[in-house]
């Protein structure tokens, strides 16, 4: 069993390389619109505006399908799985996982619980009659095939990572900052840590004949094609990632917690890009693009890059790394009783490392308290913590929690706002009563 190695990716140079590329006409756009490029083609032209970062910022049973269940809940189309409501809020499509619904659950997300970001319907796959179709023009020697059966039986890795919509927490920008912003209306629940197990992606793409030639890897689910409320159809979800990415940690993923994918996340193989925003690890994939030139989608121009006054007018560079949170496992305006102690659990993770310390105020921050971290730092997973709290005082108040990576990044009290609401960072103030 394969673990992965840790090789830097320069995202930011490679971004750059790409607009630069595409100015050039030597970079290829499907499905996005004229008038998209035409911004991105500005943004090339002034690639040195860019910023070279992002901001601070059962296995025996694993061949059977899992169970369908006979009734959908109405409040949530297109979702598989049952959708208690003392679990998850549901968002339309989506299904947002309760936070406290985590307290006890120790580090890894129960399937059950696990949150649910699709853009249109989960897809019910027959693993006979699926296939994974590699193809490109970053290839030696044409496309290839890889059955569910065949990735089984190439060298196995394992690893734990947390995925993470990148508009996790977004409601907070309007709550908590009064500053607009579109976009399904996440607390903090888009977020999930669990134990992934399948093949490396950069075994499949050699065995596949992967060239020096390839530049770009770009894997598509299998899920319909998602459509605009103004009729526009952007294909299936896919999106570009370099290939040095690509043959660093990606994982091809068809087992969760030791047991076969569930099908709302991404049975029977999905994408796992760990630390990097959601998006990049797609569900339910039917084909991979292993390019020799520069690949755009809409997932990486129009949506998943940060737009508004703090960056140029053509947008960021899209989104990679997920950004620095914490969050606590109790309801927002929980009731708690003065006169006794309370201890009060949360979770930590950063898509720049390991929790290095979390810190909490039980008064709005006048004051603040290490917490005791009950997971050591590990990359790309998240720490639960804990502290204890004796309130004396009734009334209103806000509990606070800022955690600190191994990169010493330290969560900011304020957020750099963008249109689309992405990658919230800031310190949550999680409002409470003592009564």
């Amino acid at each position: 069993m394969s673990r992965f190695p840790r090789t830097p990716v320069d995202e930011g140079a490679y971004d750059r390389s790409r607009l630069r590329q595409w100015l050039a006409g030597e970079a290829r756009a499907e499905g996005v619109a004229r008038r998209d490029l035409l911004r991105l083609g500005a943004a090339a032209g002034a690639a040195v505006a860019l910023p070279t970062a992002l901001p601070s910022p059962a296995v025996a049973a694993a061949q059977a399908a899992p169970d369908v269940p006979t009734a959908r809940p109405a409040a949530a189309p297109g979702i598989v799985k049952p959708l208690p409501p003392d679990l998850f809020t549901v968002h339309g499509t989506n299904a947002e996982t309760r936070f406290q619904a985590l307290r006890g659950t120790g580090p890894h997300t129960p399937a059950d619980r696990f949150f649910v970001r699709n853009h249109t319907s989960t897809p019910v796959l027959d693993p006979a009659t699926w296939s994974l179709r590699v193809w490109g023009s970053g290839l030696d020697g044409g496309e290839r095939e890889f059955g569910l059966d065949e990735l089984r039986a190439l060298p196995a890795t394992e690893c734990g990572a947390f995925v993470e919509c990148a508009g996790n927490a977004r409601s907070f920008y309007a709550t908590q900052q009064g500053e607009p912003v579109s976009g399904t209306p996440w607390g903090t629940g888009a977020v999930g840590n669990a134990r992934w197990r399948g093949v490396r992606l950069g075994e499949v793409l050699r065995r596949a004949g992967i060239t020096r030639r390839a530049v770009d890897v770009m894997p598509r689910g299998l899920d319909d094609a998602y459509v605009t409320d103004d009729g526009t159809s952007y294909g299936r979800v896919r999106r570009p990632m370099p290939v040095a990415k690509a043959l660093d940690d990606v994982l091809l993923a068809y087992e969760m917690n030791g047991e076969p994918l569930p099908y709302d996340h991404g049975f029977p193989v999905r994408v796992l890009a760990p630390s990097w925003v959601g998006i990049a690890s797609v569900k339910w994939v039917g084909d991979i693009e292993v390019s020799a030139e520069p690949l755009y989608s809409p997932w990486n121009t129009v949506l998943y890059r940060l737009f508004g006054s703090a960056y140029p007018p053509e947008g960021s560079a899209p989104l990679t790394r997920q950004t620095l949170k914490s969050a606590f496992e109790l309801p927002l305006d929980a009731e708690l009783r003065a006169g006794r102690t309370h201890l009060l659990t949360g979770r930590s993770w950063s898509g720049g490392g390991g929790i290095a310390g979390v810190e909490v105020s039980t008064d709005d921050g006048a004051h603040w308290a290490p917490a005791r971290l009950l997971d050591r730092p590990r990359a790309d997973n998240w720490s639960r913590w804990s502290v204890s709290w004796r309130p004396t005082a009734k009334g209103r108040t806000r509990l606070l929690a800022r955690a600190t990576d191994v990169r010493g990044t330290t969560q900011p009290a304020t957020s750099v706002h963008n249109e689309q609401g992405y990658l919230f960072d800031a310190v949550i103030r999680h409002p409470v009563t003592v009564t």
